[in-house]
């Protein structure tokens, strides 16, 4: 289940030199893997995050109510322990990193459908619950309480890349939700629709957003008034910049017992300078963010949709985008990996 054709062809081929399987279908979206899912119900799932239509999490979550025998491995280019985390959650057996593929790929399916979880080496240190791989003994320690505490830093200023509208909701309110949980303040800059839709999956999800708001553990911004206190012409100003960032800051910092708490900001600043096409805007004020979560303790995690880059393997103004951040998630398709030939 992947809306990458290429790659779906790579894994049936993969899958078809093992004569003990048999593909029974595919889906280029959300809605279609659960439909397949529910219609077909396989022994295995193979499902990416990114779907368009319906995120890979929201997919599983129905799959497996409507498929509760299937396994599902996740396999996404998404490395970001909050998604594993969440996609455990939904029940699923396995996470596997696409980057990971060509020496991991037959490893995870061979634990999964013995019944084991497989998580990717990248990942296994940074995702708190006991995680068995087809290489590993039965039963392994938890993480550790420092590889914990790493896995809850994020890098200072990360990028990820959406298919469509859906997919940017629900990866940005799982990002968010991820954040709360572990006693982070966020602030949400977002358009109205974006904003709507996040708020709608974090109450689905049982996050009381009243509450977060009433706490000033949240904060939703718009695009424009966001901007219309930053922009000085038709650029972004450096002191207007830093003093958004730390009046924000003072605001969130604080926790209800005078603790401090790190601060998240999620959302479409920079982006929405592009959407309207001022590129040099929003490369500079990329470039000034990177520079001011560098000097708190804090972190962003920008959104972008991919329709904005066309070409964007050789579009600069993507490849200046993905320079500005420390972190890139979903910037690229990639090409198939080599598998080994047998389990």
């Amino acid at each position: 289940m992947d809306d990458y054709g290429p790659w779906r062809q790579f894994l049936i081929s993969t899958l078809g030199k093992n004569p003990g399987f048999q593909v029974s279908g595919e889906a280029a979206d959300g809605l279609e893997a659960v439909r397949k899912a529910e219609k077909l119900q396989p022994q295995l799932i193979l499902l990416d995050i990114g779907l368009p239509k319906l995120h890979g999490i929201e997919a599983a979550r129905q799959i497996r109510n409507l498929s509760p025998h299937s396994k599902i491995l996740f396999i996404t280019e998404n490395s970001s322990p909050e998604f594993a985390d969440e996609a455990q959650r939904t029940g699923a057996d396995g996470y596997l990193v696409k980057s990971a593929a060509g020496s991991e790929l037959w490893p995870a399916i061979t634990a999964v459908l013995e019944g084991n979880r497989f998580i990717s080496r990248t990942l296994a240190a940074s995702v708190d619950s006991v995680l068995h791989t087809a290489n590993a003994p039965a039963h392994r320690k938890p993480a550790s309480k420092s590889a914990r505490k790493h896995a809850e830093i994020r890098t200072p200023h990360e990028v990820e890349f959406y298919p469509d509208d859906a997919t940017f909701v629900a990866g940005i309110a799982c990002a968010m939700k991820a954040a709360l949980k572990r006693g982070h303040a966020v602030i949400l800059v977002a358009s109205e629709s974006h904003r709507d839709g996040i708020h709608e999956r974090l109450r689905a999800d049982g996050v009381d957003v009243t509450s977060a708001v009433k706490t000033g553990s949240y904060i939703a911004l718009a695009p424009a008034d966001t901007l219309a206190t930053i922009i000085q012409g038709d650029m972004p100003d450096p002191a207007l910049c830093t003093k958004l960032v730390g009046d924000l800051i003072d605001r969130t910092a604080k926790g209800a017992h005078g603790r401090h708490r790190r601060v998240g900001f999620f959302g479409e600043c920079a982006p929405t300078l592009l959407k309207e096409g001022n590129v040099d805007a929003a490369l500079r004020l990329e470039h000034l963010w990177d520079e001011m979560m560098k000097r708190y303790d804090a972190y962003t995690v920008c959104g972008y949709l991919w329709n904005a880059f066309p070409h964007r393997e050789e579009n600069p103004v993507f490849q200046r985008i993905c320079a500005e951040h420390s972190a890139v998630h979903g910037a690229r398709r990639r090409r198939p990996a080599r598998a080994n030939p047998s389990p």
